[in-house]
């Protein structure tokens, strides 16, 4: 199903957002001030945030490039972007994009998903009171949606049905019918939710590239894994998890070219929707040492050099060894084995933390990373997928590589699934340092702090706890699967001293000895879900069960070989990345100037990091941002950033902070 248009949605529907969101909306000019002083008057109140004053138009720019940081300059810059925006497309567009775009749960993005996922109906059929549900869910679809709380949504509904009576979009009358019977959840026997972790990163991922609106996925995932992630995760945390203080665990496990095969989010999906294995930015301790190592690597000294271990003090600041304990001079193999903190400061010191974050750039991280001293022992927060990307660069010799999930797409009427790769990355050789990397983490396995993780064969990693036992981890890999494990309490309250040695190396072990034996069990299988574009044909997809949507297959059925004659061929995630108005289904834009849709030419095999995207590049707009147009020249910033990202050209600062667009 595509994009619905403004005169798709009915009036109710309109009515009740408008209402619950920014009853403001067709009065102001993209952003409402009287709304910010109110919201600002009740959170004064409250003592804490309990109300945003963003309008629908500063949601979109959120949506759409700006993201959800909470900080003054990031206020300033949504509410100018909102104003230019409102300019531009006018309040009706801003409308039909906003309801097109918004998530409201269970994998659902856009009012139409979202009405045949939760009532089994299109959106002229909405009642008032579904109406009202949809609008409410918008504030927090994981907590209001009524697949998970239909008491919660229909409460929240009220809420919605009284703003539009107060400002007079309905009457008293239709009010109280509204509330006296409430909509109820009606799941449609053809969409079935996207209940997953999984299912609601690569629901994201995919609107992101090919747009809103119904859609039918395949996907990465091999749902065999999956189980087995589940249940390992699930059978450590029961058995130890009260003991040892520990309430969540993460899991995700990726073949080498970053395709995730198992996604855990957390001990229990229908309690919390919240992703760890994603979302939640924590501290990695001694994983972080990779970096350290292979920048000390790329500094010219080796793995047998050795380096002062000691007790040492920089500016107030002592870094301190597990139990305590005082060591001298140590080879680096020994010091990274053993993880000796006193050495990876020392080293990082000694390299230089600017060359230390170079490293980190390099090999696929993002997040903010400080030049502090502490930044050697990762005192820098980063998220579980994409530090398991950077130990899956080490493993493959190239870097970076990036996590993905959809394998292939289908929309609108199309009855075939067009193949997806993965996105663009492995650009950078990581020789000659790759061969000493693995044996510094194959040593780790062998007879240092990873001992618990060892396997029958080959096997490598590095563990990780921070301060206070509050995180712990376990990142490694066999020749097969790259995977990273996070134990912990979203209230960051510390555990009973577990290390990443311990509980997480526990179930990575569970999950690596089982995956491997699955894997060997049915090879057919994997590479069903490898190949991309299979030899010979297979059959389509098989129809959707109640594991998993409709709209997200998970059986890893590969796409039949005579599609690519059947189907436009482009690279569709540097395609989305280049032009706003790219369409998916038919691998066609808009040109700026007008005239009729143009086929994507950005093919996979002729896509690199060092392409340009366009032939006169240039510094985009505030609109061209604000639209997913933006434009710089590639060629130029990856060569002055390594952590430049093509995706938006942009690039994190050495010192931290948010990311900035490459004006180069």
């Amino acid at each position: 199903m595509a994009d619905a248009a403004r005169t798709d949605f009915p009036d109710n529907l309109v009515k009740a957002v408008v209402s619950i969101e920014d009853r403001h909306f067709y009065d102001h000019p993209g952003f409402d001030p009287e709304g910010i002083l109110r919201a600002l008057h009740r959170n004064i109140a409250a003592g804490t945030i309990v109300e945003g004053g963003s309008t629908i138009t500063q949601q979109l720019v959120k949506m759409r490039i700006l993201g959800r940081e909470r900080t003054l300059s990031h206020k300033l810059r949504e509410a100018l972007a909102a104003v230019w925006l409102d300019t531009q497309l006018g309040k009706d567009e801003i409308l039909t994009r906003y309801l097109n775009s918004v998530y409201l749960g269970n994998g659902a993005y856009g009012m139409s998903a979202a009405a045949r996922l939760y009532f089994d109906k299109r959106l002229s059929e909405l009642t008032l009171p579904e109406a009202a549900m949809l609008a409410g869910m918008i504030r927090s679809p994981s907590r209001d949606n009524p697949l998970q709380n239909l008491e919660g949504a229909q409460a929240r509904a009220a809420v919605v049905v009284d703003a539009m009576r107060d400002n007079g979009m309905i009457d008293a009358n239709a009010a109280e019918n509204a509330k006296a019977r409430p909509g109820v959840l009606h799941l449609s026997e053809q969409m079935l939710p996207a209940s997953t972790w999984f299912a609601d990163w690569v629901a994201k991922d995919a609107t992101r590239i090919i747009g809103s609106g119904n859609m039918r996925l395949r996907t990465t995932l091999i749902p065999g894994l999956q189980k087995l992630a589940e249940q390992a995760v699930s059978d450590v945390l029961s058995s130890q998890g009260a003991e040892r203080h520990v309430s969540q665990a993460a899991l995700v496990a990726m073949r080498p070219d970053g395709a995730v095969v198992a996604m855990v989010g957390g001990r229990d999906y229908q309690a919390s929707q919240f992703n760890r294995a994603v979302d939640a930015q924590r501290q990695p301790g001694s994983a972080f040492k990779l970096f350290v190592y292979f920048a000390a690597l790329r500094k010219g000294l080796s793995i047998n050099d050795t380096i002062d271990a000691s007790s040492f003090d920089i500016k107030g600041w002592s870094p301190e060894n597990f139990d305590d304990r005082h060591y001298g001079r140590m080879t680096l193999a020994e010091a990274f084995a053993k993880s000796i903190n006193t050495a990876a400061a020392r080293l990082a010191l000694q390299v230089g933390l600017k060359e230390v974050i170079a490293a980190a750039r390099d090999l696929g991280i993002t997040d903010a990373l400080p030049a502090v001293p502490s930044l050697a022992l990762g005192a820098a927060e980063v998220n579980l997928l994409e530090l398991t990307a950077a130990y899956a660069a080490v493993q493959v010799g190239k870097m970076p590589i990036k996590p993905w999930g959809v394998g292939g797409f289908g929309v609108g009427q199309q009855t075939h699934l067009q193949s997806m790769g993965p996105p663009i990355g492995g650009t950078q050789s990581l020789q000659p340092y790759q061969k000493p990397l693995l044996e510094l983490m194959q040593d780790v396995v062998r007879h240092g702090t990873g001992r618990a993780a060892a396997l029958d064969g080959f096997a490598a990693g590095k563990t990780g706890t921070s301060q206070k036992y509050r995180d712990a981890w376990f990142i490694g890999f066999n020749d097969t699967l790259i995977t990273g494990v996070w134990v912990g309490n979203d209230d960051r309250a510390p555990m009973k001293r577990v290390t990443g040695g311990s509980l997480p190396a526990a179930i990575w072990k569970r999950f690596m000895t089982e995956a491997a034996t699955a894997m060997t069990r049915d090879t057919k299988q994997l590479t069903a879900s490898v190949e991309a574009l299979p030899k010979q044909p297979t059959p389509e997809a098989k129809p959707p069960t109640a594991e998993a949507p409709s709209s997200v297959d998970t059986s890893g059925a590969a796409a039949p070989a005579d599609q690519a004659a059947r189907s436009p061929s482009c690279d569709y995630q540097a395609c989305a990345r280049t032009y706003g108005s790219f369409r998916a289904s038919d691998c066609t834009y808009q040109p700026y100037s007008g005239g009729p849709r143009q086929l994507c030419d950005k093919n996979p095999s002729q896509w690199t990091a060092a392409t340009p995207l366009a032939s006169n590049s240039r510094v985009p707009s505030l609109l061209d941002q604000i639209l997913g147009r933006a434009q710089c020249n590639i060629d130029v910033c990856a060569h002055f950033y390594s952590s430049f990202d093509p995706a938006d050209c942009t690039y994190r600062p050495y010192g931290g902070g948010p990311r900035r667009f490459c004006t180069r």
